[in-house]
């Protein structure tokens, strides 16, 4: 009989990738000079970043946990569902399949769409234009099938790389000299909070807990998915320092703070006739890779969601043919194009999705020690590194980057609040109308075998 569920196609080259991809979008240099703002040095500066690769690592391990003791798809939704019941992992499901993941693939898509305008002048287009193609092109190939969504994720990260390494080569060939200015402008924004600083890169960070989502299609989960997201991990932390050093380097503490293009002002130290094209093809880049990596993980949560719960049934459907949940990805791809046209900026996007974030990276994160208990005739082929400090320290930063998040902009927080309790009776009308009979999903619940512990959530 064939097999008509997630097929184990994705190898540790692919997951790296895919890992890689996914964080080093542009997220890094709309960050920068927010970040440079809110630190009072160089080193600061540096340390900051620092401090977020070693805080998202802490975050990592336990997810790390989590998908190797259930290597199912879905991610949160599994181990949320596993740890406090149907409703936990119906609510993460549902911010994520209508609000978060449609709105990150949305903000990458706009960031695409500005930095692409630049380059194609095509005004008969426009940004919404190109936004909403971008969208569309990706989800029909991750849709048509995996190896195609891989392919493209590996090129791109591949030129996200080298793309990477030419801003520190030319930023080194620029030397230290001050840039004319940009010091006396470098007061007219006010600096953020340190706090909400912290929040952006870990925004920038996001993305090193994806590897749970495509956990179903990991070749040997129980080494590959640890592997990865260290190795990816430790890849983007030296991309971010050395980006940063770069800019740093070029355009000095209050220059960065000061700057509207950072990317743009570091090359046209050495090509300044062609530093706008160089940084606006990298950014394109940068943002394309992002958005293929949450278009292919993404539809794999609304695809639990929907096996498990009826309300979504016609999202829980993986295409025997195309070896990809093709409904699920057509309906993320829909929302996305739809807040294409609602987004505000850079940071008010960012805390409009902040506190619904750390709230379920909390409570995954209090899942690991919740499972160990509930589940502790489980075999676990790894065990969080640093237990059970690392886990409570990154609970402790969720705890605090919410209360800043909601103190910042509390109407947004207000917003992403008032979506999550609508979930509420959505999930209690889904429950009336009754749980997914076998017909109305495709694809088995999980590729584990039996004797690794037991059954995976059913409908």
């Amino acid at each position: 009989m064939a097999q008509t569920g997630p097929r184990r196609v994705l190898s540790l080259f692919d997951t790296t990738n895919l890992i890689v991809g996914i964080i080093v979008g542009a997220g890094v240099v709309a960050a920068a000079p927010e970040v440079a703002r809110a630190v009072g040095s160089g080193a600061g500066l540096i340390g900051l970043w620092l401090v977020g690769a070693l805080l998202s690592l802490c975050g990592a391990f336990g997810y790390a946990e989590l998908a190797t003791t259930y290597p199912e798809q879905g991610g949160d939704y599994v181990y949320l569902t596993r740890a406090y019941g149907r409703w936990a992992g119906f609510l993460f499901g549902w911010i994520q399949t209508l609000v978060v993941r449609p709105g990150d693939i949305a903000v990458m898509a706009w960031v695409f769409a500005a930095y692409a305008d630049a380059v194609v002048e095509q005004p008969w287009v426009g940004r919404p234009g190109l936004a909403v193609g971008a969208v569309a092109v990706l989800t029909v190939i991750n849709a048509v099938g995996v190896r195609r969504g891989v392919i493209v994720q590996n090129v791109l990260t591949s030129v996200k790389v080298a793309g990477a390494g030419l801003v520190v080569v030319l930023a080194t060939v620029a030397g230290g000299r001050p840039t004319a200015g940009v010091v006396a402008d470098a007061a007219v924004v006010e600096p953020l909070p340190l706090s909400i600083a912290l929040i952006l890169v870990l925004f920038s960070y996001g993305g090193w807990n994806e590897m749970a989502y495509v956990a179903a299609e990991v070749r040997d989960p129980k080494r590959n998915i640890v592997r990865a997201m260290v190795a990816g991990m430790a890849v983007v932390t030296a991309i971010y320092l050395a980006i940063n050093t770069a800019f740093l380097r070029t355009l000095g503490l209050d220059g960065m703070a000061a700057s509207r293009a950072v990317a743009t002002e570091t090359v046209a130290r050495v090509l300044p006739e062609f530093a706008g094209v160089v940084v606006a093809v990298l950014i394109c880049v940068f943002a394309l890779g992002a958005v293929n990596g949450l278009v292919l993980a993404g539809a794999r949560i609304s695809y639990a969601v929907g096996r498990d719960h009826r309300l979504f049934a016609g999202l829980g459907r993986w295409s025997e043919a195309t070896g990809t949940p093709v409904r699920a990805l057509v309906v993320q791809g829909a929302l996305a194009v739809v807040l294409i046209v609602a987004l505000g900026s850079f940071v008010d996007t960012v805390m409009y999705t902040a506190a619904a974030v750390y709230l379920f990276y909390l409570a995954t994160s209090v899942a690991v020690i919740v499972l160990r208990v509930r589940d502790r005739h489980v075999v676990r082929p790894y065990r969080v590194t640093g237990y059970p400090w690392t886990t409570l320290v990154f609970c402790g930063v969720c705890v605090l980057l919410i209360v800043a998040s909601v103190r910042y902009r509390p109407w947004i927080a207000a917003a992403s609040a008032a979506l999550i309790l609508l979930g509420v009776p959505a999930f209690r009308l889904s429950e009336r109308i009754g749980r997914p009979r076998p017909a109305e999903c495709s694809g088995p619940r999980s590729s584990r075998p039996a004797a690794e512990g037991p059954p995976p959530i059913r409908a």
